[in-house]
């Protein structure tokens, strides 16, 4: 199966998921670091397996980051720091990095398997 056919809508649940995932361990673990890297991995991994518009994995994994600190002082009461929010606003930055390589990974290795 090709990257452009199919439905997109089971990756964009994953995509989600990852999100929600990078947003609950940047409030657990309150490390901007780690966050990133999740971020990154995440997109990277949807660029890679779905490489048509990176953007929409960084918006779609990025914009959960920010929406779990907002639940978590919500619900949980957990108040973030000035540098904890602004550093979540910031994780689109990897995940920029992430989409973009995953996607020209696919492109090389399609271009890889049509020189056989």
């Amino acid at each position: 199966m090709k990257a452009g056919r199919g439905s997109d809508a089971p990756f964009y649940l994953l995509a989600a998921l990852c999100g929600i995932g990078a947003g609950v361990a940047d409030v657990v673990v309150n490390d901007l670091l780690f966050t990133a890297l999740l971020v990154l991995a995440s997109c990277m991994v949807l660029g890679l397996v779905r490489r048509r518009w990176p953007w929409r994995w960084v918006l779609v994994v990025g914009v959960f980051i920010p929406l779990t600190e907002f639940l978590a002082y919500k619900v949980l009461g957990v108040k973030a720091t000035h540098a904890q929010i602004w550093g979540s606003f910031l994780a689109f930055l990897p995940g920029i990095a992430g989409a973009y390589g995953g996607s020209i990974m696919r492109a090389v290795i399609d271009n890889l398997r049509q020189g056989k």
